[in-house]
């Protein structure tokens, strides 16, 4: 850490026209973001959600999601159309947004849509874990790297500011038997409802995901992410995966969304482990397991509105809040500039 600039950003903050520490948490985020961009005068520039979307083999057979497979692709489709959650606060927000098809199984080929669709497809949807393994490690390799080029490409048009989301029936069980491999939790400590499961269906998805960490002996594999993505991964988490690795390597500021979207992020930790200094929290989801993951990573989360829709609509909601931070820091008038008497 630069300490000399800590100081500086620290002596900038605390000479506003306010009274020490008074607001709160924005001074917090002030300081991290000019210690990210290496500034005095930090800047969020064409902030941008990305939404990767995947199947997984799993979903099939009803074990762990009561919504159907199909329901991934309808989705990106919505997306598409603007009807989504995700298009309302990114819209609101004035963000980009793209949607990416990472893995979805549907061919969208024949649609025409726009330049915020990226057609990144590494599969119809991954294996059956239970079965097999998820991906092959050339998958999970190409995968990675994609997700890396695609927030190469987005920074290169000048984003600075950059948040992840997802979509892909099942991909819950998928994070959970990632966070209970590298936080060593057991499955039920890190399985939650998902979408729309009920307790019977809740007591199935944790018995089914017990029987593939059993399997795969996913507990040997905390350090491994490469061969946990393969074991039980998903190509929309694999591709975040590399996703959040870019943006760091960038120097770009990392907004983390939700349950899965951390469930990558402790994956890329794995990595590098720095990343979490370019990284700031959205919302703790109401996902269970989501606060577990916050508490592992030592994170403080911005919000905490019960949300766990993904998409990256935590994100999308925290951007405000994040641009607030900034523009104080830059805007807002000293003690001395304002001729205001500082006790």
């Amino acid at each position: 850490m630069n300490q000399s600039l800590k100081e500086t950003l620290t002596h900038k903050i605390n000479s506003k026209t306010k009274p020490l520490g008074a607001l709160g948490v924005l001074e917090n985020i002030a300081l991290q973001i000019g210690l990210i961009q290496q500034t005095t005068n930090p800047s969020i520039q064409n902030p941008t959600i990305v939404v990767f979307a995947a199947d997984h083999g799993i979903a099939a057979t009803g074990l762990v999601n009561p919504y159907p497979q199909a329901v991934t692709a309808q989705m990106v489709l919505n997306f598409m159309n603007k009807g989504a959650a995700i298009n309302v606060f990114t819209k609101l927000n004035e963000m980009a947004l793209y949607v990416v098809d990472a893995g979805v199984n549907y061919d969208f080929s024949h649609l025409n849509f726009s330049d915020w669709f990226i057609h990144a497809k590494q599969g119809l949807g991954t294996k059956n874990y239970l079965e097999e393994n998820a991906m092959s490690m050339v998958e999970v390799s190409n995968t990675i790297n994609k997700g890396k080029e695609i927030v190469q490409s987005i920074n290169a048009k000048g984003c600075n500011c950059i948040g992840f989301g997802e979509m892909g029936i099942g991909n819950t069980s998928a994070a959970a038997l990632i966070m209970s491999a590298i936080t060593q939790l057991s499955i039920e400590e890190c399985t939650g409802y998902g979408t729309g499961v009920n307790e019977a269906q809740l007591e199935t998805k944790m018995n089914t995901l017990s029987v593939v960490h059993l399997k795969h002996q996913l507990q040997d594999l905390q350090n491994n992410p490469f061969q946990l993505l393969s074991k039980v991964g998903g190509f929309e988490i694999a591709m975040m995966m590399g996703a959040f690795l870019e943006a760091f390597e960038k120097g770009m500021v990392i907004v983390v969304d939700g349950f899965i979207a951390t469930a990558a992020l402790l994956l890329a930790q794995q990595i590098e482990k720095d990343i979490t200094s370019h990284c700031i929290f959205a919302h703790t989801s109401g996902e269970k397991g989501h606060e577990k993951m916050l508490q592992y990573l030592q994170a403080k989360p911005l919000l905490n509105l019960g949300m766990r829709l993904g998409e990256g609509t935590g994100a999308a909601i925290a951007m405000p809040i994040i641009q607030s931070a900034v523009a104080f820091l830059n805007e807002m008038a000293s003690f001395e500039e304002a001729n205001v008497s500082n006790k």
